[in-house]
């Protein structure tokens, strides 16, 4: 059975995410990690952030440990790489998603949050969850390039929708 919605939220976050990168991709390299007022103190560093966290479920889902003590790479990572760890992952989602079912979806998932807490969650639970954190935190990226005079096409469910997803 198909996951219309599931399915259509895994491509949309993948487009998403890849106008964000596009967008960061055409600043200058210094810029991408420079201080910023913002949570995560830079671009760089709330792409990460938002990386990890996909990780980290992407791990809960596949039932392994995802090796992450804090929720974000390691400072050394570049955007290049995080780029393509990015694309990596929002891919995995948009190919986990298809190979599913209802019943799959509504399995609990018992797993550890970073800071050792215990969790259960379903894994349609999880993946909404990962869908709605990346949206939360591209605001934050696009509030950042704003602030830094960089112009950011809008990367709402509603453009998406109409413009890419029933081509």
């Amino acid at each position: 059975m198909a996951l219309h919605t599931e399915t259509m939220l895994a491509q949309y976050n993948l487009w998403a995410n890849e106008v964000i990168y596009a967008v960061v991709a055409g600043l200058p390299g210094p810029a991408v990690a420079a201080p910023q007022d913002t949570t995560f103190g830079s671009v760089l560093r709330t792409l990460g952030h938002n990386y990890a966290v996909g990780a980290i479920f992407q791990a809960h889902l596949e039932r392994r440990a995802h090796g992450f003590t804090v929720r974000h790479v390691p400072d050394t990572t570049t955007f290049d790489e995080l780029r393509t760890m990015q694309r990596d992952l929002d891919a995995w989602y948009v190919t986990w998603i298809d190979g599913m079912n209802d019943s799959e979806l509504d399995q609990p998932i018992r797993f550890q949050f970073v800071d050792g807490g215990e969790g259960m969650m379903t894994g349609r639970e999880m993946f909404f969850h990962v869908v709605n954190h990346y949206t939360f935190h591209r605001g934050f990226v696009v509030d950042t390039l704003r602030r830094m005079s960089t112009c950011v096409p809008a990367t709402d469910l509603t453009v998406y929708l109409c413009s890419h997803a029933r081509k």
